[in-house]
């Protein structure tokens, strides 16, 4: 049932709990909730150090209550002191671990670490959007899992309840031995797949870069307006068309079958449409909450610049001004990481820096960052009233708001502010399906995986100072619905993966960012086709 509808069922779930008491012959009046025999068993819960994002947290931690699992959740940005602290003063069975951004994997490995020197026993549960299946087997469970305290990868809310019932249960040895045995054979593969896998030299890639003809497609024209742009006066209201209400609902784990997997036509689906619609009407009355009473708001920065690649070809160089283009002076300078994989064919091997014209060429380059203010306010609100419905509601909002607002101010920038694209005549629709010219895509994803180049954006666009939005200590974004992106305008310029690079392109790179080399590897950590030292 939980598979089906996790969103619908959280209001109603406390009732049913109720109930299974009543006809196991206990009045839930007598429930004491401090007894600990009272429960399944007891899961500590945290987003780990330098990650905001809470929303999948959150549903699984309801989920696992109305299951009468006792949840210890302690919040986000938690670091590992304070989860092996919590840990022990509440003596949990187990214990369970999420994040969203990349950098929180390595954190994850730091944890199951010391857990290990530290003697704890517990299995240890990991979730969250960057996590995989893989990821755990290959890097965190040599590091602490066991039959006697596995390391378990949970793909979403609704296998919560069977993974830790079977942690728990008398069938625990069974259970852990076949999934230690799944994790190592995928590590196996994993590590035959990097013999079997060949890549270019960085410097044969850099010989086989994306070549654009600047002088048959020259870059976009001079911006409409150049330099920073603080954005305060887009209404919730004015971005709700350009909502993408596809991640609402997997959010919430509610998924169609074909033909009816996504928004609206989710609503035809013989299995989850009933509670599909309930949801998204339940949405819309908040949403209209929302709207009329201002609980929250939108705020961005835009900035606009002059810029070249550098001499080299692997980074942007961003000016002030054209005075000091023409002066060589840049403010910033973009770091950018390119493909080393190696293609089949006589495919180029992109870099985002591709994209921007050499010097001698009037090039610019765009980029923002937004957020949604005042879901954490209406949260504690929701929090103080019990309310763990509405408080995932709000979040899941809060995202839908921002990311529509990223789509407005994109459409904006070409059309208004850059002014590259003035004719540009595309509804909401065709924005979703990205059928126009140009890109925006974000430091941390698959064009540029590094998020340390979020502090680069951060000091050309000031977005702490004009605009609010902060960065954690693992460059995670303040307010958890944040969005940052460059603006790429070359209608040549596209999306792609960079995909695993080589030691001989991260010491460069770690070079030219004047980073220290284990540091940037720790960072890049994700895409290293090699082991760290």
């Amino acid at each position: 049932v939980m598979k089906k509808a996790v969103a619908y069922l959280i209001p109603f779930m406390e009732e049913e709990k109720k109930q299974a008491m009543i006809e196991q012959g206990l009045d839930p009046n007598d429930f004491d909730e401090n007894d600990d025999s009272n429960y399944a068993g007891k899961v500590l819960m945290a987003t780990v150090k330098g990650d905001v994002h809470d929303i999948g947290k959150n549903i699984v931690a309801v989920v696992l209550g109305c299951n009468n699992f006792k949840v210890y959740d302690i919040g986000v940005m938690c670091s590992c002191e304070k989860i092996l602290e919590k840990a022990k003063e509440y003596n949990v069975d187990v214990i369970g671990l999420s994040g969203l951004i990349t950098p929180s994997l390595d954190e994850m490995v730091v944890v199951a670490k010391e857990m290990s020197k530290a003697g704890f026993t517990q299995p240890l549960l990991i979730g969250g959007a960057t996590t995989s299946k893989m990821h755990t087997a290959v890097k965190i469970t040599p590091s602490y899992g066991t039959v006697e305290h596995p390391v378990i990868h949970v793909l979403d809310a609704s296998r919560s309840v069977t993974v830790v019932s079977s942690l728990l249960g008398d069938n625990k040895v069974e259970y852990v031995e076949e999934i230690l045995e799944e994790y190592e054979e995928m590590r196996e593969d994993y590590y035959a797949g990097l013999e079997d896998r060949y890549f270019l030299t960085y410097d044969k890639a850099k010989e086989q870069k994306f070549k654009i003809d600047f002088d048959e497609t020259p870059p976009a024209p001079t911006p409409t307006k150049t330099g920073i742009t603080v954005i305060d006066s887009v209404k919730i209201s004015d971005v709700v068309p350009y909502i993408d209400w596809n991640p609402f609902f997997q959010t919430w784990e509610l998924r169609g079958r074909y033909p009816n997997r996504g928004y609206p036509k989710i609503f035809n689906d013989e299995s989850v449409g009933g509670e599909a619609k309930k949801l998204f009407d339940d949405a819309q009355r908040m949403l209209n909450e929302i709207v009329n009473n201002g609980t929250m708001t939108l705020k961005g920065v835009v900035g606009l610049f002059p810029a070249n690649r550098s001499e080299d070809g692997e980074d942007v160089h961003v000016y002030e001004s054209e005075t000091d283009r023409e002066a060589g002076k840049p403010m910033q300078t973009f770091c950018m990481l390119r493909q080393q994989a190696e293609k089949e064919s006589d495919e180029p091997y992109y870099s985002q820096a591709d994209f921007v014209a050499p010097a001698g060429y009037k090039d610019h380059l765009g980029m923002f960052a937004v957020s949604c203010f005042g879901c954490d306010a209406l949260v504690k609100k929701y929090e103080s009233e019990n309310d763990d419905y509405s408080k995932i509601m709000a979040q899941a909002l809060a995202d839908r708001f921002v990311e529509a607002f990223a789509e407005y101010l994109h459409r904006e920038i070409r059309v208004n502010l850059w002014g590259y694209a003035a004719g540009e005549q595309l509804n909401e629709a065709d924005l979703l399906k990205i059928k126009y010219d140009g890109i925006r895509p974000a430091p941390g994803y698959p064009s540029q995986p590094d998020h340390t180049e979020k502090t680069t954006m951060w000091n050309t666009i000031k977005a702490q100072e004009l605009a609010g939005i902060e960065l954690s200590e693992s460059l995670s974004m303040m307010p958890a619905a944040s969005v940052s992106a460059l603006v790429f305008a070359h209608p040549q310029s596209e999306y792609f993966a960079v995909g695993q690079i080589g030691k001989d392109q991260v010491t460069s790179y770690a070079a030219r960012k004047k980073m220290d080399l284990e540091v940037c590897e720790r960072w890049l950590s994700p895409i290293l086709n090699y082991e760290r030292d």
